[in-house]
């Protein structure tokens, strides 16, 4: 049955969801706290996680949540988690965090029960993490209450506290001549939150890499680049192709 959900939220409810974001943001850690993540060549990292929701097209409320856990460096498939799932907060812009994020926890947390040996050192992410409205995207939620090194890695520019898709945007994309050359996303106040980064040589539309968690900003991107054999880093990619094949076998008449 096809689910509605996007009747406007109640300004209580998001004055809780502001207030949620701003407690939990205290807590995000903007270094490298992991011994791999300070190796030239990551050694020491051997798992990658990718997380995503696909939706049934025209239904907003009923989607695929997926979790993948690659090896690192050869980026195969070494564990993968299709649930269907029942989303019942409201998409709000800046809140998507507490429509998802709940059901990709449960998703890590059945990997910790079961196959405990297979969770990942870190998770890439399908949004943002701290190139956000108030600096807490879906990747710092998720970092946040799972404990994980988070990486947020956006396929469009969130036009957010004064950067923006204009014409000096544009000029600093062209300039990406290779994968791995990035630009900073600087912001009104002066801070970086995130870079702009061309992925591969292959794609010339580069990706928005954010700090999540318990990883910094260099490193993210570094190991973003490290992590794509395409435009999108291959655990977001499987993540997304996965839960999507999930919804084409299961709901054949609706197509994603």
């Amino acid at each position: 049955m096809m689910t509605q959900v996007s009747s406007p939220p109640p300004e209580e409810l998001v004055k809780q969801w502001e207030s949620e974001q701003e407690r939990l943001r205290q807590q995000v850690v903007e270094d490298d706290t992991e011994d791999w993540q300070r190796s030239p060549g990551f050694c020491g990292l051997q798992r990658v996680g990718g997380v995503d929701l696909s939706f049934i097209k025209g239904d907003e409320g009923n989607a695929c949540a997926q979790l993948v856990v690659l090896s690192y460096p050869s980026l195969e498939v070494l564990y993968e988690d299709s649930r269907m799932v029942t989303l019942t907060a409201p998409y709000v812009s800046g809140f998507l965090a507490f429509r998802e994020t709940p059901f990709l926890l449960e998703a890590l947390q059945r990997l910790r029960t079961g196959q405990p040996t297979l969770m990942p050192q870190v998770v890439f992410v399908d949004g943002n993490g701290l190139f956000h409205y108030r600096e807490f995207g879906l990747a710092c939620h998720l970092g946040v209450l799972s404990g994980l090194p988070c990486v947020g890695v956006a396929k469009n520019l969130l036009q957010v506290q004064g950067v923006f898709k204009d014409e000096e945007h544009q000029s600093q994309i062209a300039a990406l001549q290779k994968g791995g050359d990035s630009f900073p996303l600087t912001v009104a106040s002066g801070k970086v939150l995130g870079k702009a980064l061309r992925s591969c040589d292959k794609s010339s539309k580069p990706v928005y890499v954010s700090v999540g968690h318990k990883i910094s900003l260099d490193t993210a991107v570094r190991l973003t680049h490290s992590c794509c054999r395409y435009r999108v880093p291959e655990p977001i990619r499987q993540a997304d192709v996965r839960s999507r094949e999930y919804l084409r076998i299961h709901f054949p008449a609706a197509a994603t």
